[in-house]
């Protein structure tokens, strides 16, 4: 119990951003107390499931949603909309106006997943990538948080030797509207000598620098306090003013370690010691990168979820997984960073942490009482599908509920 415990308060309150008005929570009265039961607390939570596995996955994050909200007096009010190829299909274009309009009214978003082979040969505004950067600027969300922790229970599951790996804990802080993504100019040409050319444009502002970096300082602040910033300051001028900027707001946090790193070493040292980062933050590009190679020291992509937030408005909420479309329909996907997701929404999003508790309390259950999908299985461990996997975590859920009423 000891294990599960640490491990579920690695996932840290981040309050960084105002909340949503809500009624005063006073469920924890209710629950000892012969009194009526107070209103519940409302939301509204855009379901955007996407393509490929998306679906099945959020269909089990929104169950999961639902149960373990109603034993902390919380009602959602969900909204599916399209998005991605999905959209395209239905629509003709990756993120419809109403889609970004639902979500913009909502508490907060939930993805699934995007993309898929059927898109690949449309035209770059077709694409359903498209809608997704799209979706990311229409919400202003700035700041990906990616967590990578290696749990006990699928430490085997990874690829690297076992003391290596186990006690990983990393948050990735990655900046998520800016850069090479977004940077213009952009796009195709020919030069002198007459051939073909492809050009992008990495470019950050002062602004843009420092509100990532005051969020990966509070983040850090509230994890072990050890900060690493990765550039690529040696030859790129962006990196230099990225590095300038973070080493000036350092001075305002005195209780973090301030590191830097060249983008090459960290790849290299994510793999060689991963033990040493605690919170690393860095550009979109760089971040995109490291954070789906910290995402393999914990043995599958399938478990890791992501919260991505702004400084007002409702935050993005998904698995880090992409679509997978050689196994949707199948029900062979790991719905397990799609409820973790949840788990984020609630949280980061909603200020909600004993629901949040309580699905990632769940999640560590399911694992601990041995059931797996195809991507973490191992010897002695039972395989299931994505939907039994689903039944199995709500089960945990409410299983939670009844420890407390017979104490």
């Amino acid at each position: 119990m000891a294990a599960l415990h640490a491990n579920v308060r690695s996932f840290k309150t981040l309050d960084l951003y105002p909340k949503r008005s809500a009624p005063p929570r006073t469920w924890a009265r209710f629950r000892c107390s012969a009194t009526a039961p107070p209103r519940p607390r409302s939301y509204s939570v855009t379901l955007l499931p996407g393509d490929g596995i998306g679906p099945e996955v959020v269909s089990i994050a929104k169950d999961v949603l639902s149960v373990a909200g109603s034993h902390e007096g919380i009602e959602f009010r969900f909204r599916e909309m399209p998005v991605g190829g999905a959209a395209i299909d239905s629509i003709g274009v990756p993120l419809p106006e109403e889609t970004l309009a639902a979500a913009k009214e909502s508490d907060a978003v939930l993805l699934g997943a995007i993309g898929g082979y059927k898109w690949d040969g449309n035209e770059k505004h077709l694409k359903p990538e498209t809608g997704l950067l799209q979706l990311r600027a229409g919400l202003g969300v700035f700041a990906n948080l990616r967590p990578a922790a290696v749990l006990p229970q699928l430490v085997d599951s990874s690829t690297l030797k076992k003391e290596v790996a186990e006690g990983v804990d990393i948050m990735v802080v990655r900046e998520l509207t800016g850069g090479i993504y977004f940077g213009k100019p952009r796009g195709f040409g020919t030069n002198d000598k007459g051939e073909d050319i492809g050009f992008n444009t990495e470019v950050y502002s002062a602004s843009e620098i420092d509100r990532i970096a005051r969020v990966a300082f509070e983040v850090a602040r509230k994890r072990r306090g050890k900060l690493c910033s990765v550039d690529k300051a040696n030859v790129l001028e962006a990196s230099m003013l990225w590095r300038k900027r973070v080493t000036m707001l350092a001075s305002k946090f005195s209780d973090v370690q301030l590191s830097h790193m060249y983008v090459d070493n960290a790849a290299m040292q994510l793999i060689r010691d991963p033990k040493q980062f605690d919170t690393i933050v860095t550009n979109n590009i760089f971040g995109d990168i490291l954070s789906d190679e910290a995402s393999m020291l914990t043995g599958s992509i399938g478990m890791l979820p992501s919260a991505s937030v702004g400084e007002s408005g409702p935050g993005l909420f998904e698995p880090i997984h992409g679509s997978a479309p050689d196994i949707a329909g199948q029900d062979k996907a790991n719905p397990l960073a799609t409820v973790l997701s949840a788990a984020m929404l609630l949280r980061y999003g909603l200020g909600e942490e004993n629901a949040a508790k309580r699905i990632e309390t769940a999640v560590m259950e399911t694992l601990n009482r041995g059931f797996r999908t195809g991507d973490i299985i191992s010897t002695g461990m039972t395989l299931v599908g994505c939907k039994r996997m689903g039944v199995e975590v709500l089960r945990s859920v409410d299983s939670q509920t009844a420890l407390t009423a017979s104490l």
